[in-house]
């Protein structure tokens, strides 16, 4: 009995390295593949620096999906700080123009690749309206349409934001005004 007994145990004990294995083989890829994203994030956020013309250390991002289109808002994080608030303002506008004449060069040069919906955005800009307006410690700007495929095109165009900022805002439609 206690024969079987010790085989038994040694079989358990087997069957658990054996299912525990892959997983501790898996660790250093993980640690490899959070350094990787970590060090590409890095990487975005000083081009995105460089674009925008301010820190993104000191400012905070949103992309909120709306039932017509959505909106793109920045802020200072403190509200002391006027410079970045005030280089928000310069940025933003301008982003705005060059959206309305169907230019997505700023997000490419950002993010390497052109962002997801931008190309559909370009071709339908004639029905896509750019608003933009100063906020308390930045600005934002409002998208809106009436038209359903250069909505989806809106849609995707912010969520990759979303997802490409880690900006934890919602992947789906937004139902307030900010």
């Amino acid at each position: 009995m206690i024969k079987s007994s010790s085989s038994s145990i040694l079989t358990l004990v087997a069957t658990a390295i054996l299912i525990a294995a892959p997983a501790f083989a898996q660790q250093p890829q993980s640690s490899d593949a959070h350094k990787s994203a970590h060090d590409s994030m890095e990487k975005m956020n000083e081009r995105g620096d460089k674009v925008m013309g301010f820190d993104h250390t000191k400012t905070t991002h949103h992309f909120l999906l709306k039932a017509n289109g959505g909106v793109i808002q920045i802020e200072a994080n403190d509200s002391a700080d006027t410079v970045s608030r005030d280089q928000i303002r310069r940025h933003l506008p301008h982003i705005a123009r060059m959206f309305s004449a169907g230019n997505f060069s700023a997000p490419m040069l950002i993010h390497e690749q052109n962002p997801p919906g931008a190309d559909l955005m370009q071709q339908l800009k004639a029905k896509i309206k750019y608003e933009y307006a100063e906020t308390e410690q930045g600005a934002l700007i409002r998208i809106a349409t009436d038209d359903a495929e250069a909505l989806k095109a809106i849609h995707e165009f912010l969520r990759f934001q979303i997802t490409e900022h880690m900006t934890g805002d919602p992947l789906v439609v937004y139902s307030e005004k900010p």
